[in-house]
């Protein structure tokens, strides 16, 4: 598309985008050009502008070998760093600015290695043909700012459709992660995928296993913090591609006929996911609650059981849910943190369900909060999030008792700060009272010191003290 055939917003974009350039990026065209080579601005930043939102980043392509931008930026950047330069990009800062310039180039896989054979080209129209969307293949020559959209990235932007510049077969053959991009994408941006694009994802889904974890982990991680991923999670299901990165997603689509009928737990886990993200505090997207919303009921697969009367049952899918949710996010390389807290919270969602109408003692109300400990806010999220019925009085019954519920806590917590429940008396204590050297007897009398509290509250010292010896007698001996 001409500058010419641009309609007025996206003339107004193009102006907005062309006032962004930073003078930097004009200055570092020149240096290129001065040597006889051109550079760009490409890809997200350019298309972002056109989508009214704002970045920072600069991205930057060429066609100087990566050896040679070293060379060019040598003396004129403030610090350079070649972290990426086995795949072409060089990093740069000058003035508060960090830029990447990247060789111009193409992706793509051996059919038997997980990693990328890198090949450098010459000229920025087929760099932009390589590129993953058309959305993404639009660019501005510097220094004299040229928009350059080859492949109708604007005319896509303005129908919110993501298709790739080339034929999608070669595209996702190249770089098998672009069919999770577009998954990624749609969640990010809220956009359709082509139809053809769409079939060669179905044709091509097995082809993601040549991509490595870490690489698909990130993009599925993307994906669950945009602003749709209920998009982005349905395509994946639907072309095929989550049965190869995430598949006890799919497996939730659990048959339903006229003798056991039962929720659909897929449809059931995205509108949990879509409650627990409105849940969530300004600060952005909550990753750990996000994933649990998601992994939350992964056991039911496991556990169903039908039942006489036509009855459906999942014992312990919870259990089985979080030993599930952690093989898959251990597999997918996400952080021992990030594993242990939504599996953590997968495995405690349905605590609250033994709460009935209230009949809970503060013993029990303290393990709730002790078992939950610093999750305990999005425990109260997933939870609230995880009541998918459509009768309005249930709903409203469950919120209320679970209303009920945190104003014990908060009640209790006033009194006991049940945040930080100890036993009132620590190990040294333990020690003395029972005149006992460090060893596994302490750690048994702190556990019982510890049940203690948590079944009677603050009873003091003094009584704690003749507890533990009381209890000590009945150890016998040792």
């Amino acid at each position: 598309m001409s500058e010419s055939n641009l309609t007025a917003g996206q003339q107004r974009g193009l102006d907005a985008l062309l006032r962004r350039i930073p003078p930097v990026a004009d200055e570092l065209g020149e240096l290129f050009a001065a040597r006889g080579h051109e550079l760009a601005l490409v890809g997200g930043p350019v298309r972002d502008v056109f989508l009214g939102r704002v970045g920072n980043d600069l991205d930057l392509t060429t066609d100087a070998r990566p050896e040679q931008v070293l060379e060019i930026v040598r003396d004129w950047a403030d610090a350079v760093w070649t972290i990426g330069i086995d795949f072409g990009t060089v990093g740069v800062r000058k003035g508060g600015r960090q830029l990447e310039i990247t060789t111009y180039r193409s992706e793509s896989y051996d059919p038997q290695s997980r990693k990328p054979e890198v090949m450098y080209g010459d000229s920025l129209d087929d760099d932009l043909a390589r590129r993953d969307f058309a959305v993404n293949a639009m660019a501005v020559r510097l220094p004299e700012h040229t928009f350059a959209d080859p492949y109708g990235g604007l005319a896509d932007l303005a129908a919110k459709v993501l298709r790739t510049p080339g034929p999608p077969e070669r595209s996702f053959d190249d770089d098998p992660l672009r069919m999770l991009r577009a998954a990624r994408f749609a969640s990010q941006l809220g956009f359709d995928v082509h139809p053809a694009t769409f079939a060669a994802m179905r044709g091509m889904a097995e082809r993601i296993e040549i991509v490595s974890a870490e690489r698909i982990q990130a993009e599925l991680d993307k994906l669950i913090c945009g602003a749709h991923p209920r998009r982005g999670l349905e395509l994946l299901v639907d072309s095929g591609l989550a049965a190869h990165v995430v598949p006890e997603l799919p497996r939730l689509r659990l048959e339903i006929d006229e003798h056991h009928r039962h929720k659909d737990v897929y449809e059931h886990t995205l509108i949990v996911l879509e409650q627990a993200i409105a849940l969530e505090d300004d600060g952005g997207c909550d990753r750990v609650l996000r994933w649990a919303a998601l992994l939350h009921d992964i056991g039911k697969p496991k556990t169903r059981r039908h039942e006489p009367g036509g009855r459906v049952s999942f014992h312990h899918h919870e259990v089985v849910g979080a030993q599930l949710t952690k093989k898959r996010l251990t597999a997918l390389k996400f952080p021992k943190d990030v594993v242990a807290d939504v599996s953590r919270l997968v495995e405690l969602h349905l605590r609250f369900h033994g709460y009935g109408t209230g009949e809970w003692t503060d013993s029990a109300v303290r393990r709730y909060v002790r078992d939950g400990g610093h999750l305990l806010d999005r425990l109260h999220k997933l939870t609230r999030a995880d009541c998918t019925t459509r009768n309005k009085r249930k709903a409203q019954a469950l919120a209320r008792t679970y209303d009920h519920l945190e104003e014990r806590i908060a009640r209790l917590a006033e009194e006991e700060e049940l945040a930080k429940i100890r036993p009132e008396l620590d190990g040294n204590e333990i020690q003395r009272v029972l005149g006992i050297e460090p060893g596994p007897m302490v750690g048994r009398a702190y556990k019982f010191l510890l049940e203690m509290r948590l079944d009677q509250g603050m009873i003091g010292k003094e009584a704690a003290t003749a507890a533990l010896l009381e209890w000590a007698k009945e150890q016998g001996p040792s």
